[in-house]
């Protein structure tokens, strides 16, 4: 239909004074769509590449949990699948909160095509990720065997870093031995006056609120006794660092947190994180939890862990500055070439010679590459001011590289070049 000016619409009513009718939205009709959940996305969605995959695993680790059966009693359990691929779903969406996933599984179509129906709420998919720990390792070691044996991870070169994450836990919640103790025996004593509370009067609550009511004050006394029990783990941490063991402190809320120095120099209750990677194909071949800041003395353990989990080393293996550590060299170079920065000293201290004394003798610096005496038998490191290649003959091991292609031509001049020659001492 052509378009009418105003006058002409005007001129087309039946009364000209009347105000004009329109069509205007009505969302409150109710109204009838003939659909289903496998149409709520498109062929080749995201959604469908993950259930696709947890289908390929093998779940059986979850399943040995499930207490109910068929022609059993009790509620049916929900499959591991779902909360497999819910939770594998959510962490490609950068979704690691599970109240906030369990809002998904309700407002969008990708976490309700996983579902399919089933309802889930924040608590079942917490309790997931937690207590199948295990289950969940064994699954990254079958998917690295099965990447492993198509060539996609070669395990040439690895590199491992670590990053700290917030944990759960205020700073307010840390508290002494004492004080954990004095808060143990008030979370006992709320527990029996709750259930004499709930005896008494039972029709003063529902079930369902005597049942969460219970839950929250048991949750509470088990997170105070694992306070307690990490506290000789926390007092050896204080003796090493040279500090008093009657200040020792856990948290309430998360016992195995610990107040570690976070990137923006703050320092707050978090985790020590660590990564293996596989630097060819980008794929993780070792991860690990720790409860201590520093990354010194992480290196021997995820070399075995990656030993025992894809049953051989890599190559070489690549860390930054806060790993090089005497031990954990020695322990990590039995299995694999280590290639890490020399550290730096914190106050450069120099070399006093008998010459030192004359006046006006300028003092001459260390070199850090230099072997010290004591040392044990073995390659010796020594840097040259030139760039080049980089000989590395350890043991019986004999690996020759070129740091050219290595280096960025940007970087170049910031490394040394360090050669390691058999025959002579090490010392990192």
């Amino acid at each position: 239909m052509a378009q009418l000016s105003p006058n002409h619409r005007k001129a087309y009513r039946h009364d000209p004074d009347a105000p004009a009718r329109v069509l205007t939205p009505n969302r409150l009709q109710v109204e009838l769509h003939p659909s289903n959940r496998e149409s709520l996305l498109p062929e080749g969605h995201q959604a469908r590449l993950v259930w696709g995959y947890v289908e390929q695993q093998d779940l059986k680790g979850f399943y040995d949990g499930i207490k109910a059966g068929q022609g059993g009693a009790g509620r049916s359990a929900i499959a591991p699948e779902i909360l497999f691929a819910l939770w594998l779903y959510a962490t490609i969406d950068h979704v690691g909160n599970a109240r906030e996933l369990a809002r998904l599984t309700l407002a969008h179509d990708a976490y309700r095509w996983i579902c399919g129906g089933v309802q889930v709420n924040y608590h079942t998919l917490s309790d997931f990720r937690v207590d199948h720990g295990t289950v969940l390792d064994e699954l990254l070691t079958d998917d690295l065997a099965a990447l492993m044996a198509v060539g996609v991870v070669k395990l040439k070169r690895a590199a491992q870093d670590g990053v700290r994450v917030r944990a759960s836990a205020g700073a307010a919640s840390f508290r002494r031995e004492d004080k954990l103790k004095e808060h143990l025996a008030a979370a006992r004593e709320h527990v029996r006056a709750l259930e004499q509370h709930v005896e008494a009067d039972p029709g003063a609550l529902s079930r369902q609120q005597a049942a969460a009511r219970r839950r929250a004050a048991r949750e509470r006394e088990e997170r105070i006794q694992a306070a307690l029990q990490c506290m000789p783990e926390i007092k050896e941490i204080k003796r090493r660092q040279g500090k008093k063991a009657e200040d020792a402190r856990a948290s309430s809320t998360d016992a195995e947190a610990t107040v570690m120095k976070m990137g923006d120099g703050g320092f707050r209750p978090a985790y020590n994180t660590q990564f293996a990677t596989d630097c060819d194909s980008q794929v993780i071949i070792g991860v690990d939890v720790v409860s201590v800041g520093s990354d010194m003395g992480q290196l021997a353990p995820m070399v075995e862990q990656v030993q025992e989990r894809c049953a051989s080393t890599p190559d070489e293996w690549l860390v930054d500055g806060g790993y090089p550590k005497h031990e954990q060299l020695d322990a990590g170079s039995n299995k694999t070439t280590v290639y890490a920065p020399v550290p730096e000293s914190k106050s450069p201290k120099k070399a006093k010679t008998d010459d030192d004394d004359k006046p006006d003798h300028p003092e001459q610096p260390i070199d850090k590459h230099a072997p010290k005496a004591g040392d044990s038998a073995g390659p010796q490191l020594s840097a040259h001011g030139q760039a080049g290649t980089a000989v590395v003959e350890h043991r019986d091991r004999h690996v020759r590289n070129s740091c050219n292609d290595r280096i960025s031509d940007g970087n170049r001049a910031k490394m040394p070049t360090i050669d390691m020659i058999e025959g002579s001492q090490p010392h990192f």
